[in-house]
This record gives structure tokens, sequence and C-alpha cells, in this order.
């Protein structure tokens, strides 16, 4: 019996965990990690035209896309496409005005409540921090991302989810984001699903950590010195203690 019950709990242990995430070798995420440019603008465009709709990234300035190759008159233009809030003015009333570079991206809800309001209850998470905040962050986005499918025979939807083989209980509330030709790229490459995954991906990754390219090579460096400094040191430990051996 008590084979029984560990057998039928590791089945349902492994029903629950689903099948592995995909498994990408994400350049970013090498020793010398850095990444793509045309992969980061790539993938703004994805977040602008698509997922900015439902999701914040209330931690990034318009002015921090100019570290993903945007001049500034570009990044202005980001900008004063949007409206923000400003005031009070001398009648004491706040007022619109034109966005500016300084502004942070504009979220698509004012609060949460109208969030949970236009997503049948679900609220949209900011995906500022989404990478850093999920195990195995980018394959993880990657493969809700590309993870929808029909619902297994037999399978009990609850009103209003989608199927994901890849979300935790494989119930989600956001329909599925992302399809072949949802975005049209500047740069003429094919807007596939798994382009569009892999280049959003690359864009939030650096969205939740900018300096990322920077640490890894100063780690590099570090770890160079503390060789040579170590191969110095031995070098001077032979030399002094030459004559007692």
């Amino acid at each position: 019996a008590a084979a029984l019950g560990a057998a039928l709990a590791g089945g349902f242990a492994r029903a629950a965990e689903g099948p592995a995430l995909p498994k990408i070798d994400w350049s970013f995420e090498r020793v010398l990690g850095t990444f793509d440019p045309a992969a980061r603008q790539r993938g703004f465009q994805v977040y602008q035209n698509v997922c900015s709709a439902c999701h914040a990234l209330g931690l990034l300035h318009y002015r921090d896309l100019a570290e993903i190759g945007y001049d500034a008159e570009q990044v202005k233009a980001f900008a004063a496409a949007t409206e923000a809030d400003d005031g009070p003015n001398d009648e004491g009333e706040m007022f619109k005005r034109p966005g500016r570079a300084a502004d942070k991206l504009k979220k698509p809800f004012k609060n949460e409540q109208a969030a949970r309001a236009a997503n049948n209850g679900a609220l949209p998470p900011d995906l500022s921090l989404l990478y850093k905040a999920r195990a195995n962050g980018a394959n993880y986005i990657y493969g809700v991302l590309t993870g929808y499918a029909d619902a297994p025979a037999g399978m009990s939807m609850m009103s209003g989810m989608n199927y994901n083989k890849f979300f935790p209980g494989n119930q989600i509330a956001m329909p599925q984001p992302l399809s072949d030709g949802s975005v049209n790229y500047a740069d003429g490459t094919k807007a596939t699903l798994d382009q569009q995954a892999r280049d959003v991906v690359t864009f939030l990754a650096w969205a939740a950590e900018p300096n990322l390219e920077a640490r890894k090579a100063m780690g590099v460096k570090v770890l160079l010195f503390l060789l040579a400094l170590t191969a110095l040191l031995y070098a001077v430990k032979r030399k002094v203690w030459a004559k007692l051996h």
C-alpha cells in the first residue's frame, strides 16, 4: 500500500509539473553575456505593439531606450506619442501634456482596479522584473508565449481561461498574445511566433537588468586579475622560501 501510494504521488507530481520548459541558448545568459542589439529593438517593438496594451514596464523611462540603439529624436517621438498627467497649473488644476523622454513608459491602466475590470478580474503583471522574478526566467517567458494549445480531451477549463502547457496549472487568463505576423518588424525580419517570443524575451531581460553586459565584463576582468595575482604570489613565495628547501 505504501509503495502504491508513493507511485501515485510521484505520478501526480509529474502531472502537476507538466512538460519541461524549452531550453534555449540565450546570448545574454552565457559567461560573456551580451544582448543582440537588433533583437532588443525588435523586442521593444513587440512590447509596444502587443504587450503594452495590458502590461506595464513601470521601471523604464523613455530615455532608457537610447541604451538599445534609438537616437534622441526617436526617443522623443516615442514619448511624444503618449500623454502624461501633469500639474497643478496656476489655477490648481491637473492637466495633460505630450510625453517627455524623462517620463516613465505609459501604463495601460490607471490603477489595479481598472486593470482587473478590463481583464475579467485578472491582474496583468508589470513586466519590468519578470525575467528575474521567475525561475529560469528567459525560458519561462518564452515557454508561456509559445505554449498555447487546445486543452487535452477530458480537461475541464475554468470560464475565461486558456490552456497553456508551460504555465503552472496549465490555465492562464491571458489569451494568446502572439502569432505569426503579429507585428511588422522595422528591419524586415520575418515575424514568426518563435522570432517574436525570442525578441521580446531579450528585451525584457535587458529591461530587468540593463547593466548585465557591464557586470559580466567586469566579472571576467576580476577573475583574470585574481588569476594573475595568484600566479604572482606563488612566484614570490617560491623566491622567498627557496633557500629553505
